[in-house]
């Protein structure tokens, strides 16, 4: 029987050569990652320079993203809006009629506000804000919940400052790039906010559940006292974020609060604003290294 003519990889050097040299870098490659991956789990902010600088990068391009996104929805909602006109004058002309009753109910409430103040001789702050920015994208297929704004250190934007919109409350800024920010979104499982109900004084922290919505918990268990519908805003404990500001609406209860509907839903949000952390201790409590005693 004569002998077959392909030789196998043994006999040749060349492939032998071969084989050894991708193992060798299939065992480099594998050392390098296990090093980073002990790296990122022991310093999980060891990486946050090289990925701001990565952002900055691609923010002009999500920027240019975020600019298209708005036109095609503006021209979609133009069309939608004039196809469907003719079955919505009845019910907005009702609305308007009651925004007028709302309005004027309203100015009667802030005039007396004003007498008030000025009887107390009290001063109110004027808040301005820090930076108006554009969401240029985020984290939908995550199990975190963050997203990305398109200013950063230039536009005097820090870690920690409150970002809200129209609607309310957003989240707060996490890391800053040049030209560039990372926002932890109130939806992520790592953001808690101290909250309070519109009407009264019932006390609560919102915390995210990484599923879209917030859990309402109750810091004085018994008797669960909100219902559906309850609106909740910033209490201003902590010093990060100013009373007042709007955050979720309770729509499921149980035994220690509720579950709560975000009110500025982050995916239908162009526009945000950037505020100032309201109390220093709270600037203090960011910046600050874990464990460090504050004041």
């Amino acid at each position: 029987m004569a002998p077959p003519n392909a030789k196998r990889s043994g006999f040749s050097r060349r492939a032998q050569y071969s084989i050894f040299t991708g193992y060798v870098l299939a065992g480099i490659g594998a050392l390098i990652g296990g090093v980073l991956l002990i790296v990122s789990l022991r310093d999980p902010h060891f990486f946050s320079g090289p990925r701001m600088d990565a952002m900055d990068a691609v923010a002009p391009v999500g920027k240019a993203g975020a600019v298209v996104r708005t036109e095609s929805k503006g021209l979609l909602g133009t069309v939608q809006g004039y196809l469907s006109a003719g079955s919505r004058n009845a019910r907005l002309r009702e609305e308007v009629e009651l925004a007028r009753i709302r309005l004027a109910e309203a100015d009667a409430v802030r005039n007396e506000n004003q007498r008030l103040k000025a009887l107390l001789k009290l001063t109110e702050e004027e808040i301005k804000p820090v930076a108006m920015a554009r969401l240029i994208g985020g984290t939908s297929s995550s199990t975190r919940r963050f997203a990305f704004l398109s200013a950063g250190k230039k536009d005097g934007v820090a870690p920690g400052m409150p970002v809200r919109s129209a609607r309310g409350l957003v989240g707060r800024v996490l890391e800053v790039g040049d030209s560039s920010a990372r926002v932890l979104l109130l939806t992520d499982s790592e953001s808690m906010v101290p909250v309070r109900r519109a009407r009264d004084n019932v006390i609560a922290f919102a915390e995210g559940r990484a599923d879209g919505s917030l859990r309402l918990r109750l810091v004085n268990l018994g008797i669960n006292p909100i219902r559906a519908g309850d609106i909740f805003v910033t209490s201003g404990a902590g010093g990060l974020y100013r009373p007042g500001i709007a955050v979720a609406m309770a729509t499921r209860l149980n035994k220690d609060g509720a579950i709560a509907r975000l009110l500025s839903d982050p995916a239908a949000t162009d526009f945000v604003v950037v505020d100032a952390i309201w109390k220093s201790v709270a600037v203090k409590a960011v910046t600050a290294p874990p464990g460090t005693p504050l004041p």
